[in-house]
């Protein structure tokens, strides 16, 4: 028992979080090679980065998609995911923080928090993981630590424990200031590693004064800190940094460090300070499932039944991969599993630490490891795998509502199953992409979190030897409605070729449904008198009427907002039936539509827009360039909260635009309203 314990102390499972540009993948390959794992530092900028290995990321020079990579470091394991810094890719992070006992936050120290900064620290707030952060790039012109410390106070709102000092400024920055055992940490030019010495003469003095800061912020936070503060004035130490643990992990405190990851400068004690500060998995409180309607924990217990969470996978044509989060148990080479949530069973065929798109074999895997693992064919992201003896259904990531969409087709009519296929195997690895298609138009709409994010997706059809795809603008879905109807609009429906005749004689008033134009809907009523027409008969006839809304008289788009009223009609003893009048309504409705005035209508959407309050008036300047009408507006935490009806079609691209008038800050959800009428053309 005692050296399952110990095992899993000495893990730990951590994610990179930042603004896109803010140097994450950097702070990853350094720590990768600070920690022997690699042999030569990989350049974003050179494509030679281990987790930037896709293609696409290394063509953009950005981070697409989460990669896991493992590596050691003072006895302890790191299970290390880096994720995206683009708003487009937001749900790739979700997914990650899903998983995550902590994280490192990293900050531009020239740009201070950023947009997707702010995000991401929202959502890691959401999940409850611990942070401590990093202010990167302390050597670039205009770097300023306490500007950057100050914009995560003012924006993020934590308290941050600063526990290092600059030593040397811009391109003069060489190391830090150790604050919590007050010694220097130099590096030189062309050295991997820190030489360790006393506190500068010229800073000794304003050190003193941030430790001060430092002992006095810990201890109004923490009790037996304040204890031995009151006691000695001071605390030594071994107390500062076990309040700093105790602050981290409880959220009330975040740690702040600082460095430059591409000149190789305080890496090594932010991954002191991942050790120190950062929990492992059995820090963190045992994980929750339900089984039958009943609410189960389980600890991070080897010994436990096993219960993992997929967080990702990635599917191709030469195979399949997992990634699982074990939080209980264990699970071997050839083990069955259950999909708590599918309900089916798989064999686990192989086990792989995952180093990005390298792998190395495992026999085993236990709780608090992240690994892949093949030939679990059926099981999605956010699917729970579980011992088929003891079941239990993990809470999955929350998955993300597509905001933009784009319509695609194959070039070549013959690929159209390929295209299927493809769409379908990124639907699978992805879950914020989503494949429909629309029942009206006949395209095949993909749907997804930014233009950037679908342009991503098609090219990945391309770069798969999928087939050429060609990407438009979805069409919307209009509607026709009448706004001034007919009344007692006759219609005869005679046709004598030979044999049994067909005879149907039909009087109708046609109306709009509603007051206002837009409305949805049909409605048919009899009101004939005396028998006139049988009672089959009018059943008939709102059967044709039915199946005249199918094409309107403007541009042939369905009909609909209509009360159409059966007032009389007359039959023909041996011509007359279901079929002659079912023709007869169909043709009647078609003819009055044609004698009324009708109107096209447009799709509208009701949109809630979130934004800060700074940024208000030009949102609301281009909610009314796209037609909107603003029913209300509040205020919510800091943000102001819009409501407006928009048009459909004007909504295309609207998430790019918002997030540039609002430095990406603003965020908007949609939903159907009905119908409105679109402007004359």
């Amino acid at each position: 028992m005692r050296t399952h314990i110990d095992t899993l102390l000495a893990v730990r499972n951590l994610g990179i979080l930042a603004h896109v540009d803010a140097g994450k993948t950097t702070v990853t390959e350094r720590i990768l090679y600070a920690t022997g794992t690699t042999h030569k530092r990989g350049e974003v900028h050179d494509g030679t980065t281990v987790t930037d290995f896709d293609p696409q990321e290394r063509d953009r020079g950005i981070t697409i998609f989460a990669a896991a990579v493992s590596c050691s470091w003072d006895g302890r394991r790191i299970n290390l995911i880096d994720t995206p810094g683009h708003i487009d890719f937001a749900d790739e992070v979700e997914r990650s923080l899903r998983v995550l006992d902590g994280a490192i936050a990293v900050f531009d120290a020239v740009a201070g928090v950023e947009p997707q900064s702010e995000s991401v620290w929202r959502q890691a707030d959401r999940h409850g993981v611990p942070r401590i952060a990093f202010v990167n790039k302390l050597d670039r012109a205009g770097a300023d630590l306490d500007r950057a410390v100050d914009s995560i106070r003012d924006r993020l709102h934590p308290a941050p424990l600063v526990v290092q000092l600059p030593i040397g400024a811009e391109d003069g920055f060489t190391g830090v200031v150790d604050l919590v055992r007050m010694r220097s940490l130099v590096w030189s030019d062309g050295q991997g590693t820190a030489v360790e010495g006393a506190v500068p003469e010229e800073l000794r003095e304003e050190a003193v004064r941030r430790r001060r800061l430092l002992e006095e912020a810990v201890a109004e936070r923490h009790p037996a800190a304040l204890e031995e503060f009151c006691d000695r004035e001071t605390l030594c130490a071994e107390t500062l940094a076990g309040a700093l643990r105790d602050l981290t992990r409880s959220g009330d405190g975040v740690v702040v460090l600082c460095g430059s990851a591409y000149r190789n400068r305080g890496i090594e004690p932010l991954l002191d300070a991942v050790v120190a500060y950062l929990p492992s998995p059995l820090d963190v409180p045992a994980v929750r499932g339900v089984h039958e309607g009943t609410e189960q924990r389980r600890a991070a217990d080897p010994e436990a039944p096993f219960a993992g969470l997929v967080f990702k996978v990635s599917a191709s044509a030469t195979g399949r991969l997992s990634y699982v989060r074990v939080y209980s148990g264990a699970v071997e080479k050839g083990d069955t599993v259950r999909d708590a949530g599918g309900g089916r069973t798989e064999r686990v065929a192989r086990i792989l630490r995952v180093m990005a798109d390298r792998h190395v074999q495992l026999d085993r895997a236990v709780a608090g490891d992240i690994v892949a693992l093949a030939g679990v064919k059926s099981a999605r992201a956010g699917a729970t795998l579980c011992d088929p003896g003891a079941p239990l259904l993990l809470e999955p990531p929350a998955a993300a509502e597509p905001v933009v969409s784009v319509a695609v087709e194959a070039r070549r009519g013959t690929d159209t199953g390929r295209l299927a296929t493809a769409l379908a195997r990124l639907a699978e690895e992805d879950p914020s992409l989503v494949v429909h298609t629309d029942a009206e138009t006949g395209q095949t709409v993909l749907s997804g979190m930014g233009e950037l994010h679908l342009e991503v997706a098609v090219e990945k059809i391309r770069r798969a030897g999928g087939p050429e795809v060609g990407v438009g603008r979805p069409r919307v879905a209009h509607r026709e409605t009448v706004v001034t109807g007919v009344r007692g609009f006759v219609f005869r429906h005679v046709k004598q070729d030979g044999g049994a005749g067909q005879f149907a004689h039909v009087v109708l008033d046609v109306q709009p449904l509603g007051a206002e134009p837009g409305g949805t809907g049909f409605e048919f009523r009899s009101a004939v008198v005396g028998g006139r027409v049988p009672q089959e008969y009018v059943r008939a006839v709102e059967a044709g009427c039915r199946d005249a809304l199918a094409e309107g008289p403007l541009d042939g788009h369905p009909v609909t907002g209509l009360r159409v009223t059966l007032t009389d009609g007359s039959t023909h003893v041996r011509d007359s039936s279901d079929t002659a009048f079912r023709t007869a309504g169909r043709l009647g409705l078609r003819a009055a539509l044609r004698a009324c005035t009708a109107v096209l209508l447009e799709p509208v959407a009701e949109v809630t827009v979130t934004v800060p309050e700074d940024a208000v008036g030009g949102v609301l300047g281009d909610l009314a360039a796209r037609r909107g009408r603003v029913a209300g507006s509040a205020n919510r935490g800091g943000a102001a909260v819009l409501t407006a009806t928009v048009p459909l079609a004007e909504l295309f691209g609207y998430a790019t635009r918002l997030r540039s008038r609002t430095q990406g800050r603003g965020t908007f959800t949609t939903r159907p309203a009905g119908y409105a009428p679109a402007p004359s053309r």
